[in-house]
Formats: C-alpha cells, structure tokens, sequence
C-alpha cells in the first residue's frame, strides 16, 4: 500500500510472517530503494520487487494485492485470461494482462518491470506459472479484485473441466465490466468482508 502521506514510499507485508496473524503493526515501510523507513521486521525481496515496480508504474494505485492462490496458481500455468463466463468475471473483460514470460522468482528489478509493463492500465494482470495481481484505488478495491479473481478462475477451471463453456457475448461483457468492475463498486462489494474480519478478529488494526 502506498503511504497517503509520502507517497514515494510504501508498506509491505513482513517477511515470513502468516497473513492471518499480521496486523497493522506489523507492515513494515520501505522507499523504492528497498529501505525500511518504519516497521522492524524483515522484507520479503520479490514482495518489494514486484510492489516498488507496480507502484511506480502506476501513480494512480494505492494499493497492490498479490499472492500464490490455489486457484489462481492453477489457472495461470494455463498461460491465458479469464473468460467472460460470469458476472464477476466480466470485471475483468478487456481489464486484465498476462504476464507469460515467468522465470524465476522475482528478485531482480527487472522482473519487477515487465511485470508492471504486463499489468498496464488493468485492475489485473494473471502471472504465469505464478499466481496474480491486482491494484486499486483504496486497499479494499484492490483486496475485492484479487478474492473475485481467485473466484473466478475456480469457476473457469470447474466450467472447463465439465465441458464447453458458453461465453458471454462481447456488448454484454463490456456492459457487465461497467456495472461491477469500477473502482466504487470494487470498494462497497469488499465492505461486508472487512466488517466480517472485524467482528472475528478486532484486533487486526493493531
């Protein structure tokens, strides 16, 4: 997540560190630079590779999404997009990238770079053989992207594996992608989510 007040920097998950059990105390700042400016943990190098990349390419995102999902795993060693096969995939119609050029882990700038050339202007971008990523304009936009992603490629992959898919028609998708895929409506669909981690774990803001 880019830091609101000093936006040349931003904060990270820590390194080696379980996503249920970091809170807020936890994220560790760092510049684009690699240097921890706030937090006392260790960073994850590919994790600041891959964010200082995507960060710099993209002024407008304040918040970057990105891990090794199970379904998403799965779905970008197919080495293609997401179909227009539901609604919630419709969010990404024409809105999404693909990284198809995987080699290795990311620990080098310039695997930071393609894959922020790959994303573009998308909200998404599948990295192959690796997992995906997705940016907003708040962090809750950019969390809704990534579970409806995941989402959504369960849903291809289960759609696949029974048959032959139908797809929605090309007017329709893109009329869909304007009904559920803007930045809004990303922030109010990941709402329910956030009150609901709240009530189980009030502490995650600590």
């Amino acid at each position: 997540m880019r830091d609101p007040g000093e936006p040349d920097t931003f904060w990270v998950n820590p390194f080696a560190m379980n996503f249920r059990q970091i809170r807020a105390s936890d994220l560790v700042r760092v510049d684009h630079d690699g240097k921890v400016l706030d937090g006392r943990r260790p960073v994850n190098r590919a994790a600041f590779v891959i964010h200082a990349q995507v960060h710099t390419a993209r002024p407008d995102a304040l918040a970057a999404a990105h891990a090794h999902s199970p379904h998403g795993k799965a779905f970008s060693s197919l080495g293609i997009r997401l179909d227009p096969l539901t609604q919630d995939a419709c969010a990404f119609y024409e809105d999404q990238g693909l990284y198809a050029d995987y080699r290795g882990v990311a620990n080098e700038v310039e695997e930071g770079k393609r894959i922020a050339t790959a994303l573009g202007g998308h909200k998404a971008v599948i990295l192959q053989n690796h997992g995906l990523l997705t940016v907003g304009h708040t962090i809750a936009e950019a969390a809704w992207w990534f579970i409806t992603m995941e989402r959504s490629c369960q849903a291809q992959l289960l759609a696949m594996a029974a048959g032959a898919p139908k797809h929605i028609d090309r007017d329709t998708a893109s009329l869909v992608r304007g009904q559920v895929g803007g930045h809004i409506a990303g922030w109010v669909r990941a709402q329910p989510l956030f009150d609901r981690i709240t009530a189980a774990e009030p502490d995650h803001r600590g």
